[in-house]
């Protein structure tokens, strides 16, 4: 399902499939898919749950490998690339935020942030992270754990982490799913704002109509298939 990229497509499916083994046999989460993102361009994915949505952005980032088919991220071929390679191409280019925050327990809200900086070997990594957490509004928590923190600014300091790097794409698994609606609507708006000013592509798995309306496109899945 192409969507017209005016540049080179950060992602592209062709053909994928997704099959895991179960104790019933297997099951066929993704069948057959075709699908672009464009550059600097926003893709909400919505469906019921089980739809395969998830598994979709999986596959699509490297994180699951695609049983068949191919996947393209940032103009690479990576259906067979080594996990070593997958690494060094996401690093700096490929942004994540998850339903679940993932932050480390045992670093400051500032250490979670500089974090995937320190790995690029940025020498000013914690000036940058400082200044990804001054835009989210979380300028007097950075020296908190994650324990010491709201649901909303955990939710904050994983978007300045993902975006802090300056990628190029990030992904956004249901990133508003555990919050309440201020502050949920917080989330999106700095995921959508700071995206657009990074010219970042965005794709976006969520529940949420309103929030699927503010991306330029939008897909919906069912048992596995791109409706």
């Amino acid at each position: 399902m192409p969507l017209s990229p005016a540049t080179d497509p950060v992602v592209t499916l062709h053909k994928v499939c997704l099959t895991l083994p179960a104790n019933t046999g297997p099951v066929h989460i993704l069948k057959d898919l075709d699908l672009q993102v464009p550059s600097n361009q926003s893709l909400a994915i919505v469906g019921p749950s089980g739809s395969g949505k998830t598994s979709l952005i999986s596959v699509a980032a490297g994180l699951e490998r695609a049983t068949a088919g191919q996947v393209m991220l940032l103009s690479k071929d990576i259906t067979t690339m080594k996990e070593n390679a997958l690494a060094r191409l996401r690093r700096g280019r490929v942004g994540f935020v998850f339903q679940s925050f993932h932050l480390l327990p045992n670093m400051t809200a500032l250490e979670n942030v500089a974090a995937p900086l320190e790995i690029m070997r940025r020498k000013d990594a914690l000036e940058i992270a400082g200044a990804a957490l001054e835009q989210m509004g979380l300028a007097d928590r950075m020296a908190h754990y994650p324990a010491q923190l709201s649901g909303g600014e955990r939710q904050r300091v994983a978007v300045a982490r993902a975006l802090a790097p300056q990628p190029e794409i990030v992904f956004a698994d249901e990133p508003t799913g555990n919050l309440d609606a201020r502050a949920g609507a917080m989330v999106a708006d700095l995921v959508f704002e700071k995206c657009a000013a990074l010219g970042a592509a965005l794709v976006l798995v969520t529940h949420d109509a309103v929030l699927a309306a503010r991306a330029a496109h939008t897909i919906t899945m069912q048992d596995g298939h791109i409706l």
